[in-house]
Parts: structure tokens; sequence; C-alpha cells
């Protein structure tokens, strides 16, 4: 947004914030929302769209293991494992709330954009408590809509825009709240706001119900609003008459008693506590509290895990996979992220030998800038002195590819596909026949390949075949 173009009306504070202020959550979210509402994707298309963001996949790896998303405690170390253990539904919820946090949170947040954060991660825990007690179907979707409820104020006392600091002053000024003097400053309500934004992201279900139509009498919708009363609520004490309202009215829903619910309530906000710490807002946590005196333990942030640790984890999942019932979707997948992300590979692919034998056709990739999600590579068997992924078809070792040495290899189709990197390229084997291969290279960041890179992904690609095999003996 340039110095000279300030937005006014509610459509351009909208267009602001979504193309300039929050444009990752943008494109993350939308891409979730069409793999979920397309009936051909399934969990590999998920998996690819949260593995091409880096942060994103750590930050949800880590969520996924804590014992609020995770209470078996089973360890998960790859994306594709997430989605088996917790399930399309919870990871499609668990990678929007990600993302959203992705968006938002930065060293430079504000006292009060803090505290819009801490009402909505607050609001989240509450409302995802009462749908469990409620019976509902999907917590976690009750959860991501009280989450989202209050996306208008977030995004807007997240912005760091600087026609977005004059308003932040101005209202702050006004040593007031509410829609009115929110349309007074601003000439629209952040609520309106957060609905333009809500339908401009295309959410849909019940995180735009609860955005767009907080008045309606849907269970589900007021539930995310109940959650977001009690917060309201706890801001004036636990004792206060605003907390002792809030309570009438959880006895008659539920039929718990007012001290039941107090002791729930307080656990459950030591709980967002928790989780707001570990979705990285520390700042907005210390808010959570307010107006309570609770026992609150620091945590501190863990060491990133290197490059040996993650292929360490990875292959542990990779073994649990193949001890039990094995999807050979689920295991290339796991064998890809590995290559991905435990060897550090900006590109990789997994291809299959058509049955004619004369194409090579992509089955997984992630790191690809393609300009459309649905487009496959194919690389054919129709150059004259062959190529380079044929070539290597026929190396049961694998090959460590350089243009310097193997320019002959490098021709047209593959230039076009894959470009003219180093790469390495392991066939996978079937009986001592190759099916098909796994190509991967440092093509983005130019970074150089090692022994120990090449001996890693020729690790994975053990680990691929050694299931494969297993899966063939099961089969029969």
């Amino acid at each position: 947004m340039t110095q000279e173009k300030q937005p006014h009306s509610l459509e351009e504070w909208a267009e602001m914030l979504r193309n300039e202020e929050l444009p990752i959550f943008s494109n993350t979210a939308q891409k979730i929302f069409l793999a979920l509402n397309d009936k051909h994707k399934g969990a590999m298309e998920l998996a690819s769209i949260i593995l091409q963001d880096p942060n994103l996949t750590a930050k949800l790896l880590k969520m996924g293991n804590t014992p609020y998303y995770n209470p078996s405690r089973q360890k998960i170390s790859t994306v594709s494992r997430a989605i088996v253990i917790l399930g399309v539904q919870m990871i499609r919820e668990l990678t929007l709330a990600c993302s959203f946090f992705e968006s938002i949170l930065s060293p430079a947040n504000k006292e009060r954009a803090n505290k819009e954060i801490a009402h909505a991660i607050h609001t989240a825990v509450q409302a995802r408590e009462l749908a469990i007690l409620a019976g509902d179907p999907s917590p976690e979707e009750v959860f991501v809509a009280a989450l989202l409820h209050n996306v208008g104020e977030v995004a807007f006392w997240c912005c760091s825009n600087p026609h977005a600091d004059e308003m932040h002053a101005k209202l702050a000024k006004c040593h007031l709240e509410g829609e009115a003097v929110e349309k007074s400053v601003l000439g629209f309500s952040l609520s309106d706001l957060g609905k333009k934004l809500s339908k401009s992201w295309h959410f849909g279900g019940l995180i735009e119900d609860a955005i767009s139509r907080p008045e309606s009498t849907d269970k589900r919708i007021q539930t995310v609003c109940t959650g977001s009363q009690i917060c309201r609520a706890l801001k004036q004490g636990i004792e206060s008459d605003a907390m002792a309202t809030c309570l009438q009215k959880l006895q008659k829903i539920y039929g718990k008693s007012p001290d039941e619910f107090k002791s729930k309530i307080t656990a459950n906000t030591l709980t967002a506590i928790e989780i707001a710490r570990e979705f990285g807002a520390h700042d907005a946590s210390r808010f959570i509290a307010m107006g309570q005196e609770l026992a609150v333990a620091e945590t501190y942030e863990e060491a990133r895990p290197d490059k040996k640790q993650i292929q360490f984890q990875i292959l542990q999942d990779i073994t649990a996979h193949i001890s039990g019932v094995i999807d050979l979707n689920v295991l290339f997948e796991m064998v890809m992220e590995g290559v991905y992300r435990g060897v550090q590979m900006d590109r990789t692919l997994f291809m299959l030998l058509g049955p004619d034998k004369k194409a090579l056709n992509e089955k997984i990739s992630l790191g690809w800038q393609k300009p459309e999600a649905s487009e496959k590579i194919h690389i054919f068997n129709n150059d004259a002195n062959g190529n380079l992924m044929f070539h290597a078809l026929a190396d049961h070792e694998g090959e460590w590819m350089k243009p310097g040495q193997h320019d002959a290899l490098y021709t047209a189709q593959i230039q076009m596909h894959l470009g003219r990197y180093e790469c390495f390229v392991f066939p996978i084997l079937v009986e001592g026949k190759s099916i098909g291969l796994i190509y991967c290279d440092r093509g983005l960041s130019g970074q150089a390949l090692t022994m120990d890179d090449f001996s890693a992904v020729k690790h994975f690609t053990k680990q691929a075949q050694i299931g494969l095999t297993l899966y063939r003996m099961k089969s029969h």
C-alpha cells in the first residue's frame, strides 16, 4: 500500500488487509479449502499444500504432538502420519489455525492486537470444550470457527500499515469500544470487516456462519458465541455479575452446577495460555488470564531440530508404518517428505513407469512452482540417445547427475520439465526391476549437493523398496 493511497471504505480496507497484510493466509487458506472441497483430491494433496510452507509444517507438527490435539501421545514426525493419526478434518482445522497465526504474529504486535489474539484463542478453547460437552461431531471445527470469529478485529489491530496506525490512534483516543465508536471513526464496524474478509477468503461452513450470523439460533453458532461471552465475562472476574449471568445460561443448556463450570472454565483458561504459547503467541498469552489469579508455568521455545534429527524422526515414522497395515500412498508420501524436509531438497518428484514402459508419470511432487497445482509432469522415452530419467532407471544404485558431466542426458524435454540442475535420481525396484524413480535437486536455492545428502536420499529410497516388498508379501 503506497503512502498516498489511503483506504477509506470497507471494501478498500478488506482489499488492503487481504492483499498486503495477510497474503500468506489468503493463499494457504484458499488452497486448503479447494483441496478439501474437491472430492477427487485427498490426503496426498493436503499434505503437499502443507509441505510447501516449511514454517507451517513445523508449527503443525509441533501442535500435532501436543496432548490437546493428540491425547493418545502417538509421536508424529511427518505430515503424512499426522493425517493418518489425527484425521483429515482435524488437520484441516489445525492447518488453518497455524496458517492464521503464521500470518498475524510479528514482533511488532501492539497491546490491543495481542488482546484481540488472546480473546480469539481463549474463545476457541472455551467453545471447543462446550462442543465436546454437547457431543458435537467436530469440536475441532468449532475451535477454528471460534478462533476466527473476530477475524476483522484481529486483522485490523495486527495491521502494520501507516494509515492503519492513524486509525488505531484515533480509536484509542476515544477510550471507548464497540460498533458505534468504530463506525464513527472508520465508517464501518470491525465485525463488518470480518464478514467481508470471511467471504473473500471463501471460508464457508461454520466459520463463515459464526462470523456473518452470530444472532442465529443454530446450536453450533451459539457454542462459538457462548465461548466468546465466557471470555468477556472473565475479564470482569470469575465472581462478577457478568460471569454469574453466563453461568446461569450454561447451567440451563448443559445441566451442570455453576461451581462445576467455574472449575472447568478455569482449567480451560490455563489450557488456552498453553495453546497460545504453542502457537507462538507469547505476548498474547499474558492477556488471557486477565482478571484471574492463575498459577501459570513459564514455557520455553524448543530448539529447531537439525537435518539429521528430522531424518531420524521420519525414518521412525516409516518404520512404524511398514510394521502394520501398509498404505502405499502414505508410505511414499513419508519417503518424499523425508527427502524434502529431512535432506532439505528444494524439489522432489516421485514418478511411476507407465504400463508400456515408454513414459514416467508424476505421482507425488513437493517444492515445484507450477502455474497449476493439478499440472503433472510426464517424461517420455523418445529421445534418440536416451535422457536423464530413463538413463537413471537402468542404474540400480542411483545416479548423481551433473550438467557438466552428463550434458547429452539433459535433453530438451528434461530442461523444459526439470531444468538443467545437478540432481540425484534413484530407481524404485520391485524384484530387481525398475518401476519408477525418485528425483530431487536444489535448483531453487542453488546450494551444493553432498555425498551425505546422496547417502541419505538412498536410505529413504531403500525404505520405500522395503515397504513395497513387505506390502507384496502381505498381499499374497
